[in-house]
């Protein structure tokens, strides 16, 4: 399985509810880019719209800029292949006002390409210090351990 993309401020600015793994509808130049690791998911989200789920704001540049057709969107709406049963868990979930919907990761599943979603809950300003205060005391605590 090999990773292609991975969403690092999520796991940061979120808090990981449930998670779901999802296909997702690509062309082919998209394909070739996502495989040699041209990929953004900074900023993107999933929607819930016509018992459809959306990958909204991924940026997947042309494979060879030069040979992109001339009306292609690298921010195009994309859309996630789920069952039924997971798109209405989403858009049950999706309505609560706090939770959201983010993708975590991209990777290759059976030479297919998948993408991690996951339902979160933001997380508080002081929620991430604390977080940030306990790495660092980890981290003092490892050196003084290297030390002696």
């Amino acid at each position: 399985m090999t990773h292609y993309a991975e969403n690092r401020k999520a796991r940061f600015d979120y808090e990981i509810l449930e998670k779901y793994e999802a296909g997702v509808e690509l062309l082919g130049v998209e394909v070739k880019s996502v495989r040699g690791g041209r990929m953004s998911l900074e900023g993107s989200f999933v929607i819930v719209r016509g018992g459809e789920a959306f990958l909204i704001n991924t940026n997947i540049p042309p494979y060879q800029p030069k040979n992109a057709p001339k009306d292609y969107d690298a921010l195009r709406n994309r859309k996630l292949l789920l069952t039924k049963k997971e798109i209405t868990e989403l858009a049950g979930s999706g309505k609560n006002k706090s939770l959201t919907i983010v993708p975590i990761s991209v990777y290759n599943k059976n030479r297919k390409i998948k993408v991690e979603i996951a339902l979160v809950k933001g997380k508080k300003k002081r929620d991430k210090r604390e977080i940030i205060k306990k790495r660092e005391t980890d981290r003092e605590i490892r050196r003084e351990y290297k030390e002696r």
